[in-house]
């Protein structure tokens, strides 16, 4: 766990503005219109739309995507009653992570005060303004009548999360851990120290996925739980027992199961002893716990253990839900959070462990071994599948309950759309991944003994995407994966070293093919010891579909091979490479980027035909902007005089295409500026470039890789387009995630008529 300095924090909150939120507007409010259509006179007209038909209050402001987390202050986590003044800055953090995490908008609002009754009304009474409740940091056991009466008052998705968070991810994590184990959630004894609005909530969920309540035994800080107590509400009576057992020593003995929810070191070491073998221990006091993780995992080797802590594994963080299912429930207009949608939260949640871990997200918290298993039992915080797992679970869940307004109909669209909401556009991917998975191909792997090709060539397999074959040495390979905790089953492994018989007969196809230019029959059983030499062989052969490499080796030396074996399609000069730009505003194409370091006028217009070739091979029409320094004539010079004559050709040679230039890249993208001072061009009418040809590589490579590191944008690529087959070579050093992107795009690539290359 990180160590905050006080100064730092108060730092933090302080600096000029105050405070972590701000309101934004959404719509422009430059102009005295801007102005009059914000507010008076123009605001009229929505008033009166809502005024005659509530339901277009979704349509006509913010409600939608408005949520207000509420809190009296009497029940702040690690700080107890600290009144809701001070419980301020625990709300607009609450506020900066459903925006964060699911693109929601909220208002924090800390009321004073402590009746229920009161805190009940005031609520109440806020329903016109947000679209769900998240009720935060209440104390027990007010803090059940007041979630009780408000969903049975109110008519929309409203949640202690206190209370609910904890409960759906301590249940996905307890499902798993009793997975790992061999038990069945319907036969395990349980322990609980807590009797709190989490605790009581985290039972009530424990209960309906299959937990007897006759096996649990509930402890607070004045004993154990029992139906002789008069001091406690029926919600905490509900888990009281008759059993003969007075102390937490006794109650531990062969007991399954404890969850902690309680004060730090209430559990004794010598405790976890008497619990049954391969125990589970939920300690989630925070900061810190029933007992410390070292210790506990030090006197119980067979342990498995979540604590609330970011410093040890299966850490149970709120996050995981409330952000993801209010996103679910807003999108469908729930009017509760009910049973149904927790349960499908705890589902989803539980399932997503299981997937292949994201390599972003082992980059984020420096761990290549986070794969299913006693330390991973649930997501971590920072996974990008939460929104789309989770969300559409619970907006299902709603929809099948019976308290959705809205339906989804498609839920394809329905998670473009979530991502979306985060800026992270990913329809394109989306499409050619999903075109992969309904035809995988065999995709060879030069550089298959890296641990991010070994990673990539899992999560292909896993997923359905490809049939990785990985060229490695055999030994090397199986010690990464160990390391690494990748399974590699159904991943094809060749040492080519050991292919003596095989190299002989690619050395003779391409002696056969290259003796006239200059490759020997010597030389070829000398190529042939190299990957990618052996790589390209496959596919010339038809023994693969396509070859990727590339990943630690310049791009010169890694195409070089391909060039030689397999070499350009027919009609076809000179390849060419083109990036994939994501962003917010939709895909963008930047082309050549890589191979061509400074092509002439005739040889870009070659280029102009092979990236709008592959554009529409993406489902985009192309709308092709040639870039330089100079709009239309407007400065003199080489680069420029080069695409002006570039675009005359290419417009004689693709009389369809929707192209102009020379013109600066500014001037391409924006098609206000475009219609604003040159309502001429073809561009001007259609919305500006979306496809953007560069004059040299070096212009070409400096844009992408701004974009890239501080444009907020991904790139996918280099997409090698005229190779007679598939063949992509990847950024020297690219992520898992790139590397699985292009392999997605090579098997879409492959699947055409014939295996031609994009």
């Amino acid at each position: 766990m990180l160590k905050i300095n006080k100064q730092d924090a108060l730092n933090y909150h302080s600096q000029n503005p105050a405070g972590k939120i701000e309101v934004v507007p959404t719509k422009p409010v430059s102009t005295q219109l801007d102005l009059a259509l914000a507010y008076s006179p123009g605001v009229a007209e929505p008033c009166k739309e809502i005024a005659a038909n509530r339901e277009e209050v979704y349509k006509y402001t913010a409600k939608g995507n408005l949520v207000g987390v509420i809190s009296n202050g009497t029940a702040v986590l690690g700080l107890g009653n600290i009144g809701p003044d001070a419980s301020k800055p625990v709300m607009e953090g609450k506020g900066v992570l459903f925006k964060k995490f699911a693109g929601i908008d909220c208002f924090d609002i800390e009321i004073d005060a402590t009746d229920p009754d009161e805190f009940i009304r005031i609520v109440k009474s806020l329903e016109p303004t947000f679209g769900g409740i998240n009720l935060e940091d209440i104390k027990a056991p007010e803090c059940f009548r007041i979630e009780t009466e408000l969903r049975e008052k109110m008519n929309i998705p409203l949640m202690h999360d206190d209370q609910h968070g904890t409960a759906i991810i301590s249940s996905a994590a307890l499902l798993n851990a009793l997975e790992l184990v061999g038990k069945r959630i319907e036969d395990v004894k349980m322990v609980v120290s807590g009797a709190g609005a989490a605790a009581i909530s985290c039972l009530r969920l424990y209960v309906a996925l299959g937990l007897k309540i006759e096996n649990v035994v509930v402890f607070d800080k004045d004993g154990i739980i029992t139906p002789a107590r008069t001091d406690l509400a029926d919600l905490q009576l509900q888990f009281a027992t008759t059993r003969p057992i007075r102390t937490l020593e006794e109650a531990m003995e062969g007991a399954d199961v404890f969850v902690g929810l309680s004060a730090p070191k209430v559990l004794p070491a010598g405790f976890l002893l008497k619990m049954a073998s391969n125990p589970i221990v939920f300690a989630l006091a925070n900061p810190e716990p029933e007992i410390g993780y070292e210790l506990a995992t030090s006197t119980r080797p067979d342990l498995i253990m979540a604590t609330g802590r970011s410093d040890t594994p299966n850490q149970v963080n709120n996050v995981l839900g409330f952000p993801y299912i209010f996103r679910g429930a807003l999108d469908v207009r729930a009017t509760e959070i009910n049973e149904a949608m927790k349960l499908a939260a705890v589902r989803a949640l539980s399932d997503l462990a299981k997937e292949p871990v994201p390599d972003m997200v082992n980059r984020a918290y420096g761990d290549n071994t986070l794969a299913f298993g006693r330390t991973y039992l649930i997501p971590k915080p920072l996974d990008p599948r939460l929104i789309t797992t989770v969300s559409p679970a619970v907006a299902k869940a709603a929809m099948e309950s019976g308290v959705a307004r809205i339906q989804i109909d498609d839920f394809v669209a329905y998670e473009d759309e979530l991502r979306a909401r985060l800026g992270v556009n990913q329809k394109l991917m989306n499409r050619i991944t999903q075109a992969a998975r309904s035809n995988p191909k065999r995709v060879v792997f030069a550089e298959g003994d890296t641990y991010k090709i070994l990673k990539a060539a899992q999560i292909l397999h896993d997923e359905g995407i490809a049939q990785p074959v990985l060229l490695g040495n055999r030994n090397k390979i199986a010690r990464i994966a160990q390391e690494n905790s990748l399974d590699l089953e159904g991943c094809e492994i060749i040492d080519i070293l050991q292919q003596e018989a095989k190299r002989e007969e690619y050395a003779q196809k391409l002696y056969q093919k290259r003796q006239r230019r200059g490759i020997t029959l010597y030389e070829g059983r000398r190529l042939l010891r190299e990957r990618n030499y052996f790589g390209s062989m496959m596919l010339e052969t038809g023994e693969a579909d396509a070859f990727i490499t590339g990943l630690s080796k310049d791009y010169g030396k890694s195409i070089s091979p391909s060039l030689q074996v397999i070499g350009v399609e027919d009609g076809v000069k000179r390849v060419a490479s083109m990036y994939i730009i994501q962003h917010k505003k939709g895909p963008y194409f930047f082309a050549d980027t890589t191979v061509n370091i400074d092509p002439t006028a005739e040889e870009m217009v070659e280029i102009i035909g092979l990236t709008a070739r592959a554009v529409r091979f993406f489902d985009t029409e192309p709308r092709v902007g040639v870039i330089s320094y100079s709009n239309f004539g407007s400065n003199p010079g080489e680069l420029p005089d080069k695409a002006r004559r570039a675009t005359e050709l290419a417009k004689q040679r693709f009389p369809d295409l929707i192209l102009d230039g020379e013109m600066q890249a500014n001037t391409a993208l924006n098609p206000d500026l475009l219609q604003e001072q040159y309502p001429f061009s073809e561009l001007a009418a259609h919305g500006g470039a979306n496809t953007l040809i560069f004059p040299n590589v070096i212009s070409g490579n400096i844009a992408y890789k701004v974009l890239q590191e501080i444009g907020g944008a991904e790139v996918i690529g280099p997409v090698l387009m005229g190779m007679r087959k598939p063949v992509h070579i990847l950024q020297l050093g690219a992520s898992v995630r790139e590397i699985v992107n292009m392999a997605a795009i090579a098997v879409a690539d492959a699947q055409h008529p014939g295996g031609k290359g994009l």
